[in-house]
């Protein structure tokens, strides 16, 4: 029976914060496409999400970890197929060798969207054939007048039937996304725009193969995880799948189980990051440069491991009414050095060209130094030049 290795709350998210590239960022520098896979491949994969309130969640987890980063850079690598976009931890851009792993996604998913897209009769069709010879192509180069019940659409149809079978299209891996222009989306054939050689190897990989890899690349993105999230390995599996997985890998030594000192939930970690984990123990205290994450920013993709670790407890009240949101709906957590100390709730007026803060909310343990309030201040001034915005209005602080 393999013992768990004891370690502290500290500690752990200290090395949890190392291998998400959050501790003790860079804040100055320049970057290029290059530099832009390299932290994608470091990641494993960066979440997308459609919603602009201020710049978009994917270019927001990849700016907080890269100086000088420019969203176009993620658009070129897109352009260019060094990446890709698919379900991992839920829709995200991801680099393209790993393409292949996905396959059993893309087949279960396509079961799932047949009898849709037989309903949508021939329009799925000519989506294809305009796809295939004329490719690529954005939404609104498919006219319509038939409206249908979107992804969206609570009551009234109001999606065009041909932007639903280009969503179903894309959800099974028919077609995919391989350009943007800011909010607009341009599809082709997937077969034609990923490398045949990932094509082949896609089609070739054997299913078990494709599941380990892709759990694989689950237990490297989080490196701290438990075995109760429903999202684990990024496939459909229950509880007894789940531990069977862990334990398999506790078995080999791949695997270590973790007794974190005052936390109840069982933590594990991959074996290779032991080492790393130790050079964290009884470091000094780190004060870092204040940063604002993301609501779906890769650190917080598993809410309960930031409860546990950081003693914080966040929802993004993006879908939640109006009359029962505490923070806001863009409410973005704030990391200083090793902690989260409190909320932000941005949006932005780009007309005027200024940053609105609505909320900036801090825990009721952060002492308000001064020092903290000018890494407060230099850290708004920096969020609104990465969002083009030069002026900067807040409606309500802590820190006044």
């Amino acid at each position: 029976m393999t013992i768990p290795y004891p370690v502290d709350r500290i500690t752990l998210r200290r090395f949890l914060l190392h291998k998400q590239h959050l501790l003790k960022p860079k804040l100055n520098g320049t970057t290029d496409v290059s530099s832009v896979l390299q932290m994608l491949r470091r990641l494993e994969c960066v979440q997308l999400d459609p919603v602009s309130v201020v710049e978009r969640n994917q270019h927001l987890a990849l700016a907080v970890r890269i100086p000088g980063y420019d969203p176009n850079l993620l658009d070129q690598l897109l352009s260019d197929g060094k990446v890709f976009e698919y379900f991992a931890n839920a829709a995200c851009v991801i680099p393209v060798e790993d393409f292949p792993i996905f396959e059993p996604i893309r087949d279960r998913i396509l079961a799932q969207v047949e009898k849709p897209l037989k309903n949508l009769g021939p329009v799925v069709g000519a989506v294809l054939n305009r796809l295939a010879s004329e490719g690529p192509l954005p939404s609104r180069a498919f006219k319509s007048e038939n409206r249908v019940r979107g992804y969206w659409d609570n009551q009234m149809p109001k999606t065009k039937d041909s932007s639903l079978a280009l969503n179903l299209l894309v959800d099974a891996g028919v077609i995919r996304v391989v350009h943007r222009e800011r909010t607009e989306r341009f599809f082709a054939m997937t077969e034609g725009s990923i490398p045949d050689d990932f094509v082949k190897e896609a089609k070739e990989i054997d299913e078990a193969d494709a599941r380990e890899a892709l759990i694989n690349k689950y237990l490297r993105a989080y490196r701290v995880f438990d075995q109760r999230d429903p999202r684990f390995g990024w496939q459909k599996m229950n509880a007894t799948e789940r531990r069977a997985e862990v334990d398999r890998r506790i078995q080999s030594d791949t695997v270590i189980p973790l007794d974190v000192v005052g936390i109840k939930r069982a933590y594990y970690m991959l074996a290779e990051d032991l080492d790393e984990l130790k050079s964290f123990k009884d470091t000094a205290p780190i004060k870092g440069p204040v940063s604002f994450l993301a609501p779906l920013d890769n650190l917080l993709w598993r809410r309960e491991r930031i409860s546990d670790l950081f003693d914080f407890d966040y929802k993004w009240e993006i879908y939640t009414p109006k009359a029962k949101r505490k923070y806001g709906p863009y409410a973005m957590p704030i990391l200083y050095g090793d902690q989260l100390i409190g909320r932000m709730d941005p949006s932005l007026d780009r007309k005027s060209g200024t940053l609105h803060v609505r909320l900036l909310q801090l825990e009721p343990c952060v002492k308000k130094t001064n020092h903290l309030k000018r890494e407060m201040h230099e850290a708004l001034e920096r969020f609104a030049a990465f969002n083009q915005v030069k002026s900067i209005v807040i409606d309500q602080s802590d820190l006044n």
